[in-house]
């Protein structure tokens, strides 16, 4: 089992601890810029998001909530 075919498992596994993580991260990453990129950060981690409902959806799991 290759490395994408374990992110694969974990992904379709634990969605919701993707997405938290995803929202930690963004919540991180705007701390460090002083929140001077705000918008933009939360862009990419609803597009983020977006995908991962995506690639679930084609995996036939639910996407996150």
């Amino acid at each position: 089992m290759g490395i994408f075919d374990k992110a694969k498992d974990v992904l379709s596994q634990h969605p919701d601890k993707v997405d938290q993580g995803l929202d930690r991260a963004g919540d991180l990453a705007d701390e460090r810029t002083g929140g001077k990129h705000a918008d933009k950060i939360d862009k990419g981690v609803g597009v983020a998001k977006e995908k991962l409902g995506e690639f679930l959806r084609k995996d036939g799991t639910p996407p996150p909530a």
